[in-house]
């Protein structure tokens, strides 16, 4: 599960994220996103506040373009971060890889794929931070719609972040491709998925007709 953090005190969010760990049991299974919210010395304190969780990852404490922040916070904080949803270019992706002090073995980037040119570029994007040592399954396509699903299932990525009940039509899943248990089937018809969602197939259809 992931929660928002930042628009209070520490201390109001130190007791949110304990809210939510008597939910989902432990560190590893809670990420916590900040979209962006802290300067330097406000992510400094964040991290060291949340430290002893040992959280899944602290997401976007800072502006994924301020690289030597991301970089100080990086040789600090020992747990993972998580960044790279306001990248739109495997170029940018570059510059944080060669500067933010991001780390291979434990941190994920997540650029959307729909919003940095599609699947061919995610490819690229694929090539070029394989030419960095890192893995792919460092990298979280974000987004929520079924093409980062798709991507995530086809490259093998590290997963895909998935909320269905927002950023409707485009977001979710195929139709008739249902979450059991925290999971689900990667779609079998061929496509990206978004040609098996009857509502944005609706809406534009009114668009275009």
């Amino acid at each position: 599960m992931k929660m928002k953090v930042g628009g209070d005190s520490i201390e109001e969010d130190l007791r949110r994220i304990d809210a939510a760990l008597s939910v989902v049991g432990f560190g590893k299974n809670l990420c916590v996103d900040a979209n962006a919210r802290f300067d330097l010395k406000e992510a400094l304190a964040f991290a060291e506040a949340i430290h002893p969780y040992d959280l899944m990852w602290y997401e976007e404490p800072l502006d994924p373009d301020d690289f030597l922040s991301h970089a100080i916070l990086a040789e600090s904080y020992v747990s993972s971060l998580a960044t790279g949803e306001n990248l739109f270019s495997k170029h940018g992706l570059q510059n944080l890889l060669r500067h933010g002090g991001l780390r291979p073995d434990r941190d994920w980037i997540q650029l959307d794929p729909a919003l940095s040119y599609g699947l061919t570029h995610y490819l690229q994007i694929i090539e070029m931070i394989e030419s960095f040592g890192w893995s792919r399954r460092r990298l979280i396509p974000h987004g929520g719609h079924q093409l980062a699903l798709n991507i995530a299932a086809g490259l093998q990525t590290g997963g895909s972040e998935s909320y269905p009940g927002v950023f409707q039509p485009f977001g979710g899943f195929a139709d008739g491709y249902e979450i059991v248990e925290g999971r689900i089937k990667p779609q079998q018809e061929p496509g990206l998925g978004i040609e098996q969602k009857g509502d944005l197939y609706r809406r534009l259809k009114e668009i275009f007709d």
